[in-house]
Formats: C-alpha cells, structure tokens, sequence
C-alpha cells in the first residue's frame, strides 16, 4: 500500500452519519470520497423528525409479545405489520423480543445511554465546527399524556431516565398551556425535556456537514458501491455498479439499511430491517409552537422544522419494497390536530423513508470481524440524528486507532 493510499478513506452513505463521518475524518487529516447514489441528505435523513432525543428508550421489553397481534389487526397503530411480510420478519421479531429479556434490556439501555449522555456535547461541538450552531434550537421538547392513565403507563420510562441523571419536569393544569399555549386541555399530564433540543432544518444540516467536509479536501462520489474487495497488500477496494473501482486504506458503510446487503457479501449477515416512517411537513400549519411536542402513547412527534410544522414518526414494517400508505401519515395530522386543536393543514406535503433498525435497538458502530480496513456505522433507527456526531466521532477514533471515548464492545458487529 503507497503512503497515499495509507491516507484514503471511502465513506458509502451519504445521509446524516455518512456525512458527520466524512467531516470528522477529513478534519483528522484523512483524504475522504463520500460516496452516495442520491444527493447528500436526500435520503432517509430528509425526513426525520428534526430531534436530539437523549431519552433512549429500548424498542422491546417483557410485556411486548403480547402486543405483536394488535399490531398486525390494527393498521392504524403505533406499529403496522403488513401481514404479508409478517414471515419475512419472523427471524428479525424472535431476536426482537429476545432483547426484551429484563437481564438483555438493562444492558441494552447502558449502551444506548452511553451514547446518549455525549450526543448533545458532541452535537453542539460538531455544528460549531461546521460554523452552523444555529441549525439547533435550545428549546427542548414536551412529552404529553391526554390522561392520568397514560402518565402512569410511562413511569417506567420517566425512572430509567432518573437513573441515568437525565432532567425533566412534571407539567400538569395550566403550566402546560403556559409553556405550550397552542396545546388543548384536554392534555393532563407533559414532561419538559430541557436537553431534548431539535434541528431547524436536517436536510440543511447534512448539506452543511458535506460542504464543510468538501470545504477541507472531501470529494463526493455519485454512485452506488456493489462489492468490497481486499488486495494482497491490504489496500481495501470500493466496486460501484457501474464498474468504478475505488482504492483506499479503509471504508466505512453508513449506507443506512442498504448496509446489510455489503455486510451480506463480507460474510458478516446483520438483522437490519427497516422501520418504514411517514412525515406530513405543513407550511400553513395556522399555529406557531416553542417546543416540539411528542405523545409517547401514540407514537408520534410535532416538530417546528423546515420552515414549517412536520408530523411524523410511527413504525410500519414492510420491506424496501412495498409502496408506500399515505394513510399512515393521515392518521398522524388527524392526533396532532386532537393535541393542537389550532392545527390546519395547508400547503403540506407527504412522505416515507427507511429508518434502519436492529432488533436489539441499539446502532452497530464496529470495525468489521471480516476483513480489515472495513467499518460500520448503521442501524441507529430512530437515533440517527441524535447519534450522528458521536458515531463520527467513534469511527474517526477507530480509523486513526485513537481510544475511543465510550465501550464500543456493545455496538459490536458480531453481537448476533
């Protein structure tokens, strides 16, 4: 391998990680290819609900089993399996609800809290470094509960929260109108989540962070990669589907859940499947909001963003390949608007992307257990954007074998 190669990375995925990746290498003295079949940010980190959410929450627990047949009756429901994939997703559900085990989700919440308690310092740090700290809000965002009941149901969530030294305040009567007046009151209960801060504009964000790493000497590479091979000399090639070839040192795949079909031909399989999630960005919403709001029951968000208000989140599980419902996204305009009676509903838009996600609800940010010279960053479901900073942070280390800052042995490739 020349001395030149030695400096060469190639990053495939250009979306909110692929892009913190590629900066944070380029600035750590590396020659960076980010490569992308699409532009920057246009993918699944276009859509997202704009939030830093540090309140990690694990996806399985000991009680979900018995809420799987709801979710294939109800296809307006928090979580919509189309009964047709229902098989396909058979392996992935069985790892799912293995990580629900009391013992596997107190391990589980230590790894994603580890990097949840440095997303937001790592964060801010970022945006500074890209000269774009006023693409973050310092308002946070307000959990909201329409009853008593629901309050309660989330008291497990409220305590794991307490455990780690994570702040929040109880809002109940008129101090939720106070620090949200478009909210109803027929809302009971909220919690301030002062550090839950979000994003004015994510597709921005990642345009920023690519034109910051270009900025420094990055180049950015349209293109998809279909194989990675190794020479004898150590020297990793990156293959494009249209026969390009790409020399470098190392390779990271932030492809999103396009990263498993690599991982596939590495030898390394990984149970990454995507959460199909809707948003509606309305640019008339008729009302005008301080916080993001979220309704844990209903597994939805309302966030200021984009020059307008975006409703988003939900999970539907139904491959890369199905088309999508709008009917989700409806039903999600059709709750805010019972949170926020003042809701309307013009000049809005509709859309769908791909979350990537593991069953064990934690990211695999690992060097390869395959072949040298090769890293992965993916599988952050719904953390992409609140992990981003820290993950390029992680893969920088481990690329310039510097000691990384958290235990990465949780995020391990071969965990499974």
């Amino acid at each position: 391998m020349t001395d030149e190669t030695k400096k060469k990375v190639v990053v495939a995925g250009a979306g909110v990680i692929g892009a913190s990746i590629a900066f944070d290498l380029q600035r750590r003295g590396f020659q960076v290819t980010l490569i992308d079949k699409g532009e920057p940010g246009r993918g699944t980190s276009f859509g997202n609900m704009a939030s830093i959410a540090l309140d990690f929450a694990a996806g399985s627990g000991p009680s979900t089993w018995k809420k799987i047949p709801g979710w294939l009756l109800d296809p307006e429901g928090p979580v919509w399996l189309r009964p047709s994939y229902a098989a396909r997703m058979l392996p992935w559900f069985l790892r799912f609800l293995a990580a629900g085990r009391p013992s596997r989700l107190r391990e589980i919440e230590d790894a994603g809290m580890s990097l949840s308690l440095r997303a937001l310092g790592d964060f801010r740090e970022m945006l500074q470094a890209i000269g774009a700290s006023e693409l973050m809000t310092e308002e946070g965002c307000l959990a909201i509960y329409e009853t008593e009941a629901e309050f309660a149901a989330d008291r497990g969530h409220l305590a794991m929260m307490q455990r780690y030294g994570l702040e929040f305040e109880v809002l109940s009567n008129g101090a939720i109108q106070y620090h949200e007046p478009a909210l109803s009151p027929v809302i009971a209960k909220a919690v301030l989540l002062p550090d839950n801060k979000s994003v004015r504009d994510p597709y921005r964000l990642v345009v920023r962070l690519t034109d910051a790493a270009i900025a420094a000497g990055a180049a950015f590479a349209p293109g998809a990669v279909s194989n990675i091979e190794r020479k004898g000399d150590g020297t990793v090639v990156v293959v494009l589907d249209d026969g390009r070839r790409i020399e470098a040192a190392f390779v990271v795949l932030a492809a999103g859940v396009h990263t498993r079909f690599l991982a596939a031909k590495l030898g390394e399989p990984i149970p990454l499947e995507t959460e199909r999630g809707y948003h509606t960005q309305i640019m008339k919403p008729g009302i005008s909001m301080r916080y993001s709001v979220i309704w844990p029951h209903r597994a939805f968000m309302v966030t200021p963003t984009a020059g307008g208000i975006r409703v988003g989140g939900n999970v539907e599980l139904a491959g890369l390949d199905a088309a999508p419902d709008f009917r989700r996204p409806r039903v999600l305009v059709r709750h805010a608007q019972r949170a926020l009676p003042g809701l309307k509903v013009e000049e809005a838009t509709e859309w769908m992307g791909h979350r990537p996600a593991l069953p064990d609800t934690i990211p695999i940010i690992s060097p390869s257990s395959k072949m040298p010279g090769v890293f992965y960053a993916t599988g952050h479901g719904h953390l992409g954007l609140t992990y981003a900073a820290t993950t390029a942070r992680l893969i920088g280390d481990m690329v310039s074998r510097a000691k990384p800052s958290v235990d990465i042995t949780p995020f391990r490739i071969d965990r499974y």
